[in-house]
């Protein structure tokens, strides 16, 4: 099938998860959800990625964000891996993984996405399948894929950059505006070229017209 690109809906599915059976649409109710993906379960680096995403669930919850794992491994060893995740992960801080993590023994998931390593013959199982690349997806409460990226397995993944994306794409979407590089919330924005200068003006008092006219920057007021 080909790859999911930015804008398709992201395909449902049903899935055994550490937190019970779930039908994925309906577990992202109206909420946003990022989908990640793991090689393996007792995978290194993913065991840190893991802890700090349980220790930073809060700043996902007060954007609205669901997160969930997959692993190619079934629920068992996903119950001990998730012991060795908090075990490790407290040394930097409280850890307790509460999301669900999908187990995708069969590859099922992991195909539907796209997410299987078919190119790097190392970066396979002792049955000889192939792992899953580690995957990242944003999507929005319309079911809609926004942000897509994958990691190496030799990188650790970057999830204030993550955060970073989830705050541009929701004040984008309510606030017809872009963001430039290296933005951070509560830094000046970009007024959407969509926008007229005369409308720029009524909605963004404080904007800036620079040399370029296609450039308009402003700051933007927003609560936490």
């Amino acid at each position: 099938m080909p790859s999911l690109r930015l804008g398709n809906i992201a395909p449902d599915f049903e899935a055994e998860t550490t937190a019970g059976p779930i039908k994925f649409h309906e577990w992202i109710g109206n909420s946003w959800a990022i989908l990640f993906s793991h090689p393996g379960d007792f995978t290194p680096v993913c065991t840190t990625e893991l802890g700090e995403v349980a220790r930073r669930a809060g700043d996902f919850t007060k954007r609205n964000v669901k997160l969930i794992g997959i692993s190619a491994n079934g629920l068992k060893d996903h119950s001990k891996w998730v012991e060795d995740i908090n075990d490790f992960g407290a040394r930097y801080g409280p850890t307790n993984v509460e999301f669900p993590i999908i187990a995708d023994e069969d590859r099922k998931i992991s195909t539907l996405y796209d997410m299987l390593d078919e190119q790097d013959a190392t970066n396979r199982d002792a049955k000889g399948l192939p792992f899953t690349i580690r995957t990242v997806f944003v999507i929005d409460p319309k079911k809609v894929i926004r942000l897509t990226l994958a990691y190496p397995a030799s990188t650790g993944r970057n999830f204030d950059e993550i955060l970073r994306v989830v705050d541009s794409l929701q004040l984008g979407d309510k606030h017809r505006i872009t963001t430039p590089v290296n933005w951070n919330k509560g830094e000046d924005v970009i007024v959407h070229p969509s926008v007229a200068n005369d409308e720029a003006k009524v909605l963004f008092p404080e904007v800036t017209f620079h040399k370029q006219p296609y450039l308009r920057t402003t700051p933007l007021k927003v609560s936490e």
